[in-house]
Order: C-alpha cells, then sequence, then structure tokens
C-alpha cells in the first residue's frame, strides 16, 4: 500500500524533473516512430477521432494535442504537473485556444460531462491514488465518451533497451537520490485497467500492443533510454559515463551490423464510459461542479 508520503514525494518528483528537462517525452515519441511511420500520438488521436471536446491528462509540452488540434477537435484542454511543460504547450499555435491548467488529475478543475473523449499518454501510469482518477475522469466524460491512454511495457526480452535496464539496475540503486514510487502497477496491463475501470462504468477495454520501428543503433537506443526512464536523472556524470560505455560496448554485440532490436513496447487501452452500468450511487462519489 502505497503512504501518503510516498504519492506526495512521487508527484514532487515527477513535478521537478518535468519542471528541469520539459518536452522530453514529446522528442522521445517524436524520435521513435511506428513501422508505419505514425507516432504512438498518432495513433492515440485516431481512437477519438471526430471528438470535439478532448481532455488530456498529464499533456506534457501539448504534443499530443496538437495532433488533435490539426485533426479538427475544437474544444482541447490538457491538465499537468509541470509549469514547465505548460509553459511549452501554451507556446504552440495549434494550441492558443486550449485549457492549460497545472493541477492534479485525481481532482479536475471541469465541470460534469464536459468533454467528449479523455486520453492521455505514458501519463495515467505514474499517477497515484489512481481510483480517483478513473472517478474525476468518469465525472468529467459525457454518456458513450471515449476514454484511449497508451501505457508502457517491458522491453522486449533480448533488445537493446532489456540490456540497458540489466546494466542500469544496479547503477541506479548506488544513486544518491532513489526515485521515490511512481504509480499504479494495474495501469500496466490490461487485467488491472479493467479491475480499475469497470466498477466505475466503463466498458471492458479493448487493448492493442503498438511498438516502435525495430531497428536501431546502440546510439540511438541510448538516448532513448536517457529520455525514457526517470532513473538516469539521479546518476552523476562519472556514473552516466560509465554506463554509457558498458552499454555501447555490449549493445555491439547484439548488433546485426550497425542494428540491433531497440524493443520498447507500450500497450494502447480503449473504452467508453456507459455511466447506466455503474453500480449503487453509493459505490462512488459524486458528481460535483467545476471547481468544488
Amino acid at each position: 500500500m502505497t503512504t501518503v508520503d510516498e504519492v506526495g514525494a512521487g508527484e514532487a518528483f515527477l513535478r521537478k524533473c518535468h519542471n528541469q528537462f520539459p518536452g522530453a517525452m514529446g522528442r522521445y515519441v517524436a524520435a521513435n516512430p511506428l513501422p508505419d511511420g505514425r507516432t504512438s500520438y498518432q495513433v492515440l488521436a485516431e481512437q477519438v477521432t471526430g471528438a470535439e471536446r478532448v481532455l488530456d491528462l498529464g499533456c506534457g509540452d501539448g504534443s499530443l494535442l496538437a495532433v488533435l488540434a490539426r485533426d479538427g477537435a475544437i474544444g482541447l484542454a490538457g491538465i499537468d504537473l509541470s509549469a514547465g511543460e505548460l509553459a511549452l504547450a501554451r507556446a504552440r499555435p495549434e494550441l492558443a485556444d486550449a485549457e492549460l491548467l497545472e493541477g492534479r488529475a485525481q481532482r479536475l478543475p471541469f465541470a460534469d460531462d464536459a468533454f467528449d473523449a479523455v486520453v492521455s499518454h505514458m501519463a495515467l501510469m505514474l499517477m497515484s491514488d489512481v481510483e480517483q482518477v478513473v472517478a474525476e475522469t468518469a465525472r468529467v466524460l459525457k454518456p458513450a465518451g471515449r476514454l484511449a491512454i497508451v501505457v508502457g511495457g517491458r522491453p522486449t526480452p533480448g533488445s537493446g533497451l532489456e540490456l540497458f535496464l540489466k546494466l542500469a539496475r544496479p547503477t541506479f540503486a548506488t544513486a544518491q537520490d532513489a526515485v521515490p514510487p511512481l504509480g499504479d502497477r494495474r495501469t500496466r496491463t490490461r487485467e488491472g485497467l479493467n479491475e480499475l475501470l469497470t466498477p466505475a462504468g466503463f466498458e471492458p477495454i479493448a487493448w492493442t500492443e503498438i511498438a516502435p520501428a525495430v531497428d536501431a543503433t546502440p546510439e540511438q537506443v541510448w538516448e532513448s533510454a536517457l529520455e525514457k526512464y526517470y532513473d538516469v536523472l539521479t546518476l552523476d556524470a562519472a556514473q552516466l559515463r560509465g554506463l554509457r560505455e558498458e552499454f555501447v560496448t555490449r549493445a555491439s554485440t547484439l548488433a546485426a551490423g550497425e542494428q540491433l532490436v531497440r524493443g520498447d513496447r507500450m500497450s494502447l487501452a480503449t473504452t467508453r464510459y456507459r455511466p447506466e452500468q455503474r453500480g449503487s450511487a453509493d459505490d462512488g462519489p459524486p458528481r460535483r461542479a467545476s471547481g468544488q
């Protein structure tokens, strides 16, 4: 069971990291397209095509919202812990009319039934008190509204990213400031998400595995790992230098010529909100007006 102190430490850590290095996820996604050339942002946006009012939980630098804007969504909103990320989002011309707020997904500053769809890219899996996030998501969604999220998965066995983690974990363990507990493991699996979502009135989720293009050089995998894993931020320059040398040397032995399997994997989960499928009124928090 995650304690209140751990929840606070986790959110403080995420806010600090994203204020110090805003835009990391956007850069990572752009540098790691899928085999067909689309990004995971584009795949996620396609799941809510036709929705006009869309909320992004953990919107970061606004990359996903910008895709949605280009696809025709006209009422966009995003919430994020990081003022640094939101500054980048507000600088995007496509998001000039978007409502971009600093805050927590556990207490959304929006009215009941405000959105046609809610999306989240690699963010829900990091959030504490996820049952409350789900309850708030249900509250702000219209009946039959869509929820679409992307969560991370374990690297492909034998891949470059699996090798990176194998080599990096002992170094991470020696870092002066360890990464506090983040998120809820249930958000990373189909079964766990159904356990969280169906009692709140969501349909059983549709689940699809997605993965960036498989080939990369050792240097490309290294650069991806720097953007992907928070633990890297706890290492000093000497630790990073030693880890990089060991990884590039070992990764070269996995490669066929100049390429190796990158090994990143993500999962796409989609569902609709059906409030009539919820239990009694005592099963969840009451719906409330914005700002209460």
